[in-house]
C-alpha cells in the first residue's frame, strides 16, 4: 500500500507542477488544505475519496489517472476538449508537434 501512495503522490506531483502551481494553489483550487496536498504527495497518507475527485478536477486529469497511473478514456476526453478550442492553424501547427515527439520517441528507442 506504501507504493501505492507514493505513486500516486509521485503522480500527483508531476501534474502539479506540469500546472505551474504551488502547493497552495493546488489546495486552493481544490478547496483542500496545503497539508492535505503534501502528506498526498509524499505518499503518507491515503485521500479521501472526496478530495480524490477534488484533486482530479483541480488538476483536469481522471482518477483513473491519479490513482492507477492509466491514461483512459476521459485523460482522452478531456484532452479532446482542450484540442476542438485551437483554431485549424493551431490544430496544425500542434499535429506537426505530436509527430516531432512520437518521431524523437521512435529515434531514442533504435
Amino acid at each position: 500500500m506504501d507504493d501505492f501512495l507514493c505513486q500516486m503522490g509521485q503522480r500527483l506531483v508531476a501534474r502539479r507542477k506540469q500546472l505551474r502551481l504551488t502547493q497552495e494553489e493546488l489546495a486552493e483550487c481544490a478547496d483542500m488544505t496545503t497539508q492535505t496536498i503534501s502528506t498526498a504527495e509524499t505518499g503518507k497518507k491515503a485521500l479521501r475519496p472526496e478530495n480524490i475527485i477534488k484533486l482530479c478536477a483541480a488538476l483536469d486529469i481522471s482518477t483513473d489517472y491519479l490513482l492507477l497511473g492509466k491514461v483512459g478514456v476521459d485523460d482522452y476526453n478531456i484532452l479532446s476538449q482542450k484540442v476542438s478550442r485551437l483554431t485549424p492553424s493551431q490544430y496544425r501547427h500542434l499535429e506537426d508537434i505530436i509527430e516531432a515527439f512520437i518521431t524523437a520517441l521512435e529515434e531514442r528507442e533504435t
